[in-house]
């Protein structure tokens, strides 16, 4: 990917949510936002992200940081090139890691981000657009989603953490079947063991039985000079970027 589009990205997003917030208005704001994904999850469901400051927050700096994340995750799996499967990026949030995919996978690569919220929608399209992607996002519950036709290449970044437990294990039959049929999956989850505690040891079976692969990963990577500052405000460490995740890779 071209570091200038990278950096006109990032600046974009800087001058959007920056325009009515200061930095230290959403420095507090993440803090806030961290304190409910990690300690008081139930508050995802009823409004984590109500609110300007906490978008925004979302935006800048979890925004980027999952991108940088899934890009390198993907460099180190090296799935096969070219644009030969559609990417459906499932629960897409700001649409990062399904652009990701889509620039490691090459020119000519499209994604689909499906999110229940419209504010996410609206980034996701924005995230598209400023970094070349071609693709679109669409307002969906994902347990209701019908998925399009033949082999595809499935991202679920910090998405399957929140499902119901009934809707997980039919994602997951799905999953499977897709890869049987040729198709791909990445999933993304936090290295937070309790987040995932009641189905990951599941997955990561039923993945590496069909010759997936699991994996944890820690990587150094600097952000932008004010995320950084943001994260550091809000009591982070930005540089430290971690995930587990799950790769399927069919064969038909």
């Amino acid at each position: 990917m071209n570091a200038d589009r990278f950096d006109a990205w990032t600046e974009s997003l800087l001058e959007r949510h920056l325009r009515e917030l200061t930095l230290r208005e959403v420095g507090r704001a993440l803090k806030q936002l961290t304190q409910d994904y990690v300690q008081q999850r139930h508050r995802l469901a009823g409004g984590a992200l109500e609110g300007r400051g906490k978008r925004a927050a979302f935006a800048l700096y979890y925004g980027t940081r999952h991108f940088l994340l899934v890009r390198e995750v993907l460099k180190r799996l090296a799935p096969p090139t070219g644009p030969d499967l559609p990417i459906l990026d499932l629960g897409c949030g700001t649409g990062v890691a399904g652009a990701a995919w889509a620039l490691e996978t090459g020119p000519g690569a499209r994604v689909t981000g499906y999110d229940t919220m419209t504010w996410a929608i609206d980034e996701a399209r924005r995230t598209y657009r400023d970094l070349g992607v071609r693709g679109g996002a669409l307002k969906q519950d994902i347990a209701r989603l019908r998925w399009p036709d033949g082999p595809l290449a499935v991202m679920a970044a910090f998405t399957v953490n929140e499902l119901a437990d009934t809707e997980r294990a039919k994602l997951r039959q799905r999953l499977l079947d897709n890869a049987a049929g040729g198709g791909r999956t990445l999933i993304v989850e936090p290295l937070a063991r309790p987040i995932t505690r009641a189905w990951w040891n599941d997955w990561a079976g039923a993945f590496t039985r069909a010759g997936g692969r699991a994996d944890e990963w820690h990587f150094d990577l600097p952000l932008p000079e004010r995320i950084h500052v943001m994260g550091k405000a809000a009591g982070l460490n930005p540089r430290e970027l971690g995930a587990r995740t799950l790769w399927l890779n069919g064969t038909g």
